[in-house]
């Protein structure tokens, strides 16, 4: 396929499944026109990648539908001058579309082989605001908080507490919450000064954030 057409798909994906479904924040639509998704998931699978469905990356993990991206994405309602912290650095996708969005992006991976991946890609796109390092996605990166927004990319159990601690007054956490380690709810939590509000928007299907504060490693 050319650059033509793998536009043309973006163009389609942005229109029928973002737009289509109630994604409304222009800056957001911008951010999945441009970001080349075929560039981040298998090459078996790159004439695929604006399909209305999540796909394989590699080592039991996935990069998530468009949309379910694209709804986490605009709930952390950005701006553009904030620090943004993910979760789940997975493909390296999501990273690419808050570094449309953000000034600077720090993201957090368990499994190395994909955070070599994911930075291999981000560097030859030129994205050079994102950085990512391997670690616990549960325990945050607190060398960098607090942060204006976070986002996890994978279910967790509960509201792991590192994470609240690490957002901003007026700062926003976006996650998948809920007891089964395949079902869960989107949820936001914002952060009012010592007051903690929750939001549940919609119920989503994540692999499950595996770490002190999530899931332990035999429910990978």
């Amino acid at each position: 396929m050319s650059g033509q057409d793998f536009q043309a798909l973006r163009d389609a994906m942005v229109e029928e499944q973002l737009v289509g479904r109630g994604i409304s924040d222009e800056r957001v639509l911008s951010a999945f026109r441009k970001v080349p998704r075929h560039e981040f998931v298998l090459a078996e699978d790159a004439e695929i990648a604006y399909g209305d469905f999540p796909l394989p990356i590699g080592k039991a993990q996935t990069i998530s539908q468009p949309y379910m991206v694209a709804l986490m994405t605009q709930c952390l309602r950005l701006k553009g001058p904030e620090r943004v912290l993910e979760i789940g650095t997975g493909s390296g996708y999501q990273s690419a579309i808050l570094a449309e969005l953000t000034k600077e992006v720090y993201s957090v991976e368990r499994l190395a082989p994909l955070l070599v991946s994911a930075k291999k890609v981000l560097s030859r796109l030129g994205y050079v605001n994102c950085f990512l390092k391997e670690g616990d996605g549960t325990l945050g990166w607190a060398e960098h908080a607090p942060y204006d927004g976070i986002i996890v990319t994978a279910g967790s159990p509960g509201i792991p507490d590192s994470l609240v601690r690490q957002l901003k007054d007026g700062g926003r956490l976006v996650l998948p919450v809920g007891s089964g380690t395949f079902g869960q709810v989107l949820t936001v939590v914002e952060r009012n000064k010592s007051r903690i509000d929750k939001t549940e928007i919609c119920g989503c299907s994540f692999v499950p954030l595996i770490g002190k504060e999530g899931w332990s490693e035999q429910n990978d």
